[in-house]
């Protein structure tokens, strides 16, 4: 897989204080943060990984810890969270988005480590994909959540998603959907230009 990145978005690093007290660094997700990556989705709870891949995984793939690392910051934007114990890096949330086909809309996923949750984490990373995609001129924010997913459903409703029908027709999954603001400074992608893999999942916040 070749990966290239014309800039890595340095305005997205923050630190972030949590209401119990911890503090998370928040910056774009780099190729080598693999290992980071593969260690939180390993941690994930059995529930929390299919309700974040749709799949009963136990670990990435290597060709899925390559598209959830190898980020372009134009066709895609990724959100990491991450602690340390020590000198050790500890991952605790990822956000991103994809952008689709037309170059307007974009398709959404975050996952929270399971002992970091009801802290805000996937709220505020919510907000900060809705202001990334916004600022890149995209149109829409979607995703797809499992219909059984309340707190992620809860989530959506309060951060203004209206919740349908999946356009496939299941049952078993919804979209969700908003209009984003249109205070970006930059065009929206071109239609052709080509779009990666979608994340098409959400887990529990």
């Amino acid at each position: 897989m070749r990966y290239t990145i014309e800039r890595y978005p340095t305005c997205w690093i923050d630190v972030w204080h949590l209401p119990g007290g911890q503090r998370v660094t928040v910056r774009p997700v780099l190729p080598q943060d693999a290992e980071l990556e593969q260690a939180m989705v390993r941690a994930l709870s059995p529930a929390s990984r299919y309700q974040r891949f749709f799949a009963p995984i136990r670990e990435l793939p290597q060709g899925w810890l390559e598209r959830l690392t190898q980020i372009d910051y134009r066709h895609q934007h990724a959100l990491i969270a991450e602690t340390f114990s020590g000198d050790q890096a500890l991952a605790v949330a990822e956000a991103r988005y994809v952008v689709d086909a037309s170059g307007r809309d974009c398709e959404f996923a975050l996952v929270v480590a399971d002992d970091w949750r009801h802290l805000g984490l996937a709220r505020r990373l919510l907000q900060a994909l809705m202001q990334a995609a916004a600022e890149a001129g995209l149109e829409r924010m979607v995703g797809d959540v499992l219909a059984t997913n309340q707190a992620m459903l809860s989530l959506a409703r309060s951060a203004g998603f209206q919740i349908a029908r999946h356009p496939d027709g299941g049952a078993q999954v919804v979209r969700v959907q908003r209009a984003l603001s249109r205070t970006a400074q930059q065009s929206a992608l071109p239609a052709t230009a080509p779009a990666p893999s979608a994340p098409r999942a959400w887990a529990a916040t």
